[in-house]
């Protein structure tokens, strides 16, 4: 039996219209009755000048160039959209570019669903019970043929089936709307969860700039002080501390020179050693050229060394100048470091004999004239030995600790707020699914789907995986296909479709990407996968992600919120 569903146009089940009288013409669809209630004349629906006789409605001779004179006979198929171009004799046009005003042959099919057939299928001799299942498409017989009226057997499974859908579809929104319950209560996480980090982050941000503050308290009262160090505040005491500094650096150079010299004149010692021997335990019969000019390398090298060593440095005079400075020793240093005051104990001493009060307002604005001085460079800076004072580190410290702690946490934020903003469909429902994973076998293997996150290919022949694509957005897509028994099809409508783009590169071919289109159904399964061009694949997946909550008039929705 010919497939013809995709060609049909379903009418709706108003019997009440499709009995509204026997004297109707055969063919008439209940939209058409309102055309053929004259029981003299018949207009042509698509051409209204012209009017014929009741009597040539359905005579099999197509007299209205839009056919619509013979809505039960085959007379005018060649003027249907599906039939093959040929020429239309009375046509305006001359050719089958003339539409056609009727849909095709109305079966009432009492018992089912009435249904259009295809003209070019009216008493073709074969019973087109898909359509027509009540048989009346075929009402000449010809060539012999008689078709029964299957509609009550028909019909009654297709209600069972409608039933079975109908079922399964209310099974699917109600997961549905489970899905979409799980999916607020994360988004209402989520939104609680960057209320709190706002609220740390602007507290973070606060601490910041307090660290900040006192750090710069610290770091500017800190640089106001008298410091005792290695050398005075005065130009003596900087100038005996950068000598003292400079000996040390040069003691400590020349240590290390004396440490090479030692190990340079062990290595030398050893290669005299080695020389000497092939000197005297080699045989000059034996015609080596090698080791005759090593020899008289030697023995060149040998006589040009003074018969007497050269007045060298003692190392006891070495180790006398590498001795640390004391009072004993080199420099003493203490003398030039205590005495005398420096210029700045001069001008600090004297604030000690004031009142409390007054001595505290003098020291802070002595202190400010201080750091003042040392940034405009007229008094030195004196740093303690080793760097930065202990309370200039504390306070580093605990100012890079509060920006961190404030970048880690705005880091989160501004994560937790682009999965907010993230585009998870209709009612954020496909949220809840996001990371889980569904498969399908296809041949030799099997397709995994994660949701929001990537498909691969799976051998099943352990040859490894293949990354099909990773997600990028959410579409919308018309599709056309028939329904299937099963109900594991897309249908006919507006379907989701995720895209999944950038995924492995094919051999000499582009990335690998996948489209997945997504169809209403009671569990997550991928249906069918395919290759519907080189490395671009089309799988179609069920889910009650996918199910429109379409609910009854006058049924409210309970928020179960």
């Amino acid at each position: 039996m010919r497939r013809t569903g995709a060609l049909a146009l379903l009418g709706a089940i108003a019997h009440g219209s499709l009995a509204a009288s026997e004297s109707l013409p055969r063919g008439v669809g209940p939209e058409f009755v309102k055309f053929f209630e004259s029981k003299t004349t018949f207009t042509c629906i698509g051409n209204p000048s012209i009017t014929l006789k009741a009597s040539q409605v359905n005579d099999n001779s197509c007299d209205c160039p839009d056919g619509s004179d013979e809505p039960g006979t085959a007379a005018c198929a060649n003027i249907d959209p599906l039939s093959p171009e040929q020429p239309l004799p009375g046509s305006v046009t001359g050719t089958t570019n003339t539409t056609a005003a009727l849909p095709g042959f109305w079966c009432v099919n009492a018992g089912h669903v009435g249904s259009y057939l295809p003209f070019m299928y009216v008493n073709d001799g074969v019973c087109d019970y898909e359509l027509c299942c009540d048989g009346s498409d075929e009402n000449t017989h010809a060539g012999g043929v008689q078709c029964e009226n299957r509609c009550d057997a028909i019909g009654k499974e297709y209600r069972r089936l409608e039933e079975q859908r109908r079922q399964n579809k209310e099974r699917s929104v109600k997961k549905r709307r489970t899905l979409v319950k799980e999916s607020r209560e994360l988004r209402r996480r989520v939104e609680v969860k960057i209320a709190n980090l706002k609220t740390e982050v602007r507290d973070l941000d606060a601490k910041k700039a307090e660290m900040q503050a006192k750090f710069d308290e610290v770091e500017r009262s800190e640089r106001g002080k008298v410091v005792k160090s290695e050398g005075q505040g005065g130009k003596l005491g900087v100038l005996v501390g950068l000598a003292k500094s400079r000996v040390n650096e040069l003691r400590n150079t020349l240590d290390k020179v004396m440490d090479q010299r030692d190990d340079l004149q062990d290595k030398v010692d050893q290669l005299e050693d080695i020389l000497t021997k092939l000197k005297e335990e080699y045989n000059p019969n034996f015609n080596d050229e090698g080791v005759k000019a090593a020899v008289k390398a030697w023995e060149d090298y040998a006589a040009g060394q003074p018969s007497e060593p050269k007045g060298d440095l003692a190392d006891s005079d070495i180790m006398e100048v590498l001795k640390e400075d004391s009072e004993t020793s080199g420099i003493n240093w203490a003398e030039f470091e205590t005495g005398e005051a420096s210029d700045v104990d001069v001008v600090y001493n004297w604030e000690a004999y004031l009142p409390v009060p007054v001595r505290d307002y003098v020291h802070q604005k002595l202190n400010l004239l201080r750091v003042w001085a040392i940034e405009n460079g007229i008094l030195a800076d004196n740093p303690t030995s080793g760097g930065e004072s202990r309370l200039v580190t504390a306070a580093r410290e605990a100012r890079d600790s509060a920006t961190n702690a404030h970048s880690v946490k705005l880091g989160q934020l501004e994560e937790e707020q682009r999965e907010l903003e993230k585009d998870y469909g209709p009612d954020d429902v496909f949220r809840v699914l996001k990371g889980k994973c569904i498969s399908g076998e296809a041949g030799e293997y099997d397709y995994e789907l994660c949701w929001f996150d990537k498909t691969t290919q799976k051998s099943k022949k352990g040859h490894g995986n293949t990354n099909m694509g990773n997600f990028v957005r959410i579409d919308k897509e018309f599709v056309d296909e028939e329904e299937r028994l099963d109900g594991k099809g897309l249908g006919k409508g507006q379907r989701l479709v995720l895209r999944y783009e950038n995924g492995q590169g094919c051999w000499n071919g582009p990335n690998r990407r996948t489209d997945v289109y997504l169809g209403c159904a009671e569990t997550d399964e991928v249906w069918r996968t395919v290759e519907a061009e080189k490395c671009v694949y089309r799988m179609e997946v069920g889910s009650p992600a996918a199910c429109e909550d379409v609910q009854e008039p006058g049924v409210p929705i309970k928020n179960e919120l």
